[in-house]
């Protein structure tokens, strides 16, 4: 089974993103049964980078901490979508099939909208590139949130809509994978954690820097002698998350019984934060010191991922009537 999975470049990973959706990806990956196809989104973040510079530091950090949390790139397939020029070429194909009222509907363009960001083409026409990065590798399935899944039922109404239009299969209509729900994953703040509200844990951050998030967290002022409340407890919810289930017992007991203050909590959160990735950051010091080489992996993605992009352009220009045949 073909997984295909993209990320923007648009920012620091933190541990949302990886209890949300890398742990599963790097799962999916040692399942011998899957094929892995995993890209760095970056034609994707021009529609909010304006900066070349940025984006392309951007886009070598993804790869190298997608890298370092565990994809591996003799198992995946990992590659920069801006290196794959068929793309914007399939998007184009696409373009000229998909209903305008499709993309009208779409959540995530009228949410960015309402949230007062500037609408531009690239924004309104992002689920056709989109479709193009699925359905250029043939996917089978891609792993989406239950929240995400307007974003695959769009690719799939394209792609039906080329291949009606052609009258041949030659798309192939993927399915969704939806991924196991995970409690949301609370922000320094309190909120969801996210780039947007700048409340995020980052993963690769320095460890002064980490500590100084977390010993940030926004907590209440129940007396260290009381018990804590659990609900709505920023520390709470995130030391479950961490905290290995043998040993969450105990760790309850700190807020049940009371006596604990939460800078001791937050304290041992830091120590289980860093002990999860403690490998994963030593290995993203050893790729910030070796750039050639995931440079060298995202090239071989492309390579490795251009026969089957080779055989679905020949297929779409072919009925398209482009070229010689």
């Amino acid at each position: 089974m073909r997984i295909l999975s993209g990320v923007q470049p648009t920012g620091n990973l933190h541990i949302g993103n990886y209890l949300g959706a890398i742990r599963q990806f790097v799962a999916l990956q040692n399942d011998s049964a899957n094929e892995g196809y995993f890209f760095v989104a970056d034609l994707h973040a021009m529609t909010t980078i304006r900066s070349g510079s940025e984006l392309r530091e951007n886009s070598f950090k993804v790869a190298a901490d997608y890298i370092a949390l565990g994809l591996d790139p003799k198992r995946s397939v990992l590659y920069r979508q801006s290196d794959v020029a068929e793309v914007p070429e399939l998007a184009w194909m696409l373009s000229t099939v998909t209903p305008m009222g499709l993309l009208q509907r779409g959540h995530s363009y009228k949410d960015k909208v309402s949230k007062g960001i500037t609408p531009n083409h690239g924004l309104f026409a992002y689920p056709v590139l989109m479709a193009a990065d699925i359905l250029i590798v043939r996917a089978d399935k891609v792993p989406v949130g239950r929240d995400q899944k307007q974003h695959l039922e769009m690719t799939r109404d394209i792609a039906a809509a080329f291949n009606q239009a052609y009258g041949e299969p030659i798309l192939k209509v993927p399915e969704e994978l939806i991924l196991p729900d995970v409690a949301v994953v609370p922000g320094i703040d309190g909120q969801k954690m996210s780039k947007s509200y700048g409340n995020t844990l980052e993963i690769f951050a320095p460890e002064g820097e980490l500590k100084r998030r977390v010993m940030s967290i926004v907590t209440d002022s129940t007396p260290v002698s009381d018990p804590k409340p659990t609900r709505g407890n920023t520390v709470y919810t995130l030391l479950k998350l961490f905290t290995p289930e043998a040993q969450w017992p105990g760790t309850r007991r700190l807020f049940t019984e009371g006596g604990t203050g939460y800078g001791e909590m937050k304290k041992r959160l830091l120590g289980l934060v860093l002990d999860t990735f403690r490998d994963a950051r030593a290995r993203r010091e050893e790729l910030e010191r070796d750039r050639a080489y995931v440079e060298e992996v995202l090239r071989d993605g492309r390579e490795r991922a251009a026969t089957v992009i080779g055989q679905v352009m020949a297929h779409c220009r072919r009925v398209c009537g482009l070229g010689w045949v």
